[in-house]
């Protein structure tokens, strides 16, 4: 609250008040006394002397001198000056007057010119601290009524361009907030899907953990592995002798039909981390109620890693390796594992190797291109590649009720390990070499790495499909679908339970397709 004095021959004075509310009274001064009064609502009223003022009491009384004006007490009321109880006092500029043991306090000030001057930031600043300074009242009710006449005073007394220059910068803040509020509602969605896929990589894991070879299983296949075998090897027997020209073909094309093995896991793209096991003091992985194991992208567990077995063939003409996309890329046909990619983590293969039929070393492998429209993919030798005959491409357009072939690793380590024999077995049990990876190179180096044939009828060929029921199983995909004469007319990618264990391939033209788009990339490049 302003109070203005002026005359014609003195500086304009005010009172700003610090408390008791903003509304201001401008009186001119004639070389009169003016008496300062206290309203019922603790605002004052400055009218000139002997002059009264409806509904208030008379609390001081001010005098012109020596270019400014004395302040006196009137009557009972006490009257504090910059903190001082005092009868009369000159007044200088930056004084602060508390008119009565409850009144409202006010601030002095000599001004310049001949209008009521506006405020600056730094003033209203200074009077605030002024106030809780030399207020008499307690601490708290003291900061709540300074900050109250504060803004109150920014909002009244200074300028309108700083005014809209604080409603400018208000109205930034607050949509910088609000644009701070959506970005951190975004990040928690996105670490709450962190979370969740994470646990599902957990449950992943716990299941390729549950499938994994174990002494049991080894036990288990040695008590079952006459049946198996003997079922495995007529099953051979009566295609082989069903047709002379198929055996010569299925002979002829096992040195070019490899084993796939590969593990992958994830990494943290802005840190270069696994995810890691978290475990315990018996350097076990710690396990959720659920049974899955519990990940972590910090600490020093093993690197949590999901392995996986496939098929894979190399064509005679370039010596690429064909296989199937959700082979080349296994975590995108992963259910579980399908909504990690862009988010912070991103899949990366730890091992990918192939294994080929009558040779004994691991042969390091990686993608060169996988189709966007269909389930195929080919691969390449990352070292040397190996001297292999490798398969023709069919030239004869595959119909309904052709036969084929096909060849692979259905249920991979498990039907070697079958062929293999008891002795085999128990040799690597009583070894303890039952990890994924010493099982597949025992197998090697006993050359009984050897792909599985079946024999089928083709029901159906589509543009995107064929249909047909030879016998394989999941570590199958990715294998051959070959005619009579060992010419290759698809790739053998899933199976069909439900419909009497028919099986599904990519036509060849598919595979043609992506091998043109190789060629013409390799020529793009070239020039």
């Amino acid at each position: 609250m302003d109070e203005q004095l002026q005359n014609a021959t003195e500086p304009v004075a005010t009172f700003d008040h610090l408390t008791g509310g903003d509304e201001g009274v401008q009186a001119t001064l004639h070389g009169e006394t003016l008496d300062v009064y206290l309203r019922a609502n603790k605002r004052i009223h400055i009218a000139p002397a002997r002059s009264g003022s409806e509904g208030g009491q008379e609390i001081a009384r001010l005098h012109l001198a020596a270019g400014s004006y004395e302040i006196e007490a009137r009557g009972d009321h006490p009257l504090w000056v910059n903190g001082k109880l005092v009868s009369s006092h000159l007044l200088q500029s930056a004084d602060v007057i508390e008119f009565g043991d409850s009144g409202p306090m006010s601030q002095f000030c000599l001004c310049g010119g001949e209008e009521k001057p506006r405020k600056v930031v730094s003033e209203i600043l200074s009077d605030a601290v002024a106030y809780l300074r030399t207020s008499r009242q307690p601490v708290f009710t003291r900061i709540c009524r300074a900050l109250i006449s504060m803004f109150r005073r920014f909002a009244g007394q200074t300028t309108v361009l700083f005014r809209v220059g604080v409603i400018a910068a208000l109205t930034s803040l607050g949509l910088l907030l609000y644009q701070q509020y959506k970005i951190n509602v975004m990040l928690q969605s996105d670490l709450a899907r962190e979370r969740a896929n994470i646990e599902k990589f957990a449950e992943s894991l716990a299941q390729a953990r549950e499938q994994a070879l174990t002494p049991q299983d080894l036990n288990t296949l040695r008590d079952r592995i006459d049946e198996t075998l003997t079922a495995n090897t007529g099953r051979l027997e009566v295609l082989e002798k069903s047709r002379k020209a198929s055996a010569r073909a299925i002979a002829a094309a096992i040195p070019s039909v490899m084993f796939l093995q590969g593990s992958y896991a994830f990494r943290e793209t802005s840190t270069g981390r696994f995810l890691r096991y978290i475990v315990g003091p018996n350097g076990k992985p710690v396990v959720d109620a659920r049974g899955n194991p519990r990940l972590t992208l910090d600490g020093e567990g093993t690197i949590a890693e999901k392995r996986y077995t496939g098929t894979g063939f190399v064509l005679a003409e370039g010596g690429r390796i064909v296989t199937n996309r959700h082979v080349a890329l296994p975590w995108e046909s992963d259910a579980n594992l399908g909504a990690f990619g862009g988010r912070g983590l991103q899949p990366e293969f730890t091992r990918f190797v192939a294994y080929m039929p009558g040779r004994v070393e691991a042969l390091p492998v990686e993608l060169v291109r996988a189709s966007d429209d269909a389930d195929v993919a080919v691969l390449k030798f990352t070292g040397a590649s190996p001297e292999v005959a490798g398969l023709e491409l069919s030239s004869i357009k595959l119909t309904s009720g052709d036969n084929v072939i096909v060849m692979g690793y259905p249920t991979g380590l498990r039907a070697m390990l079958a062929q293999a024999g008891k002795a085999f077995v128990m040799k690597i049990r009583e070894a303890g070499e039952t990890n994924f990876w010493k099982v597949a190179e025992r197998l090697s180096e006993s050359s009984f790495i050897q792909p599985l044939a079946s024999q089928g009828i083709v029901a159906k060929v589509t543009a995107a499909t064929i249909v047909y029921d030879a016998d394989t199983a999941k570590g199958g995909s990715g294998g051959p679908v070959m005619d009579s004469n060992g010419r290759v007319v698809g790739v053998n990618a899933a199976i069909l339970p439900e419909y009497g264990g028919s099986n599904i391939g990519v036509p060849l033209e598919k595979l043609q397709q992506l091998l043109q788009l190789i060629e013409a990339g390799k020529t793009a490049s070239a020039g």
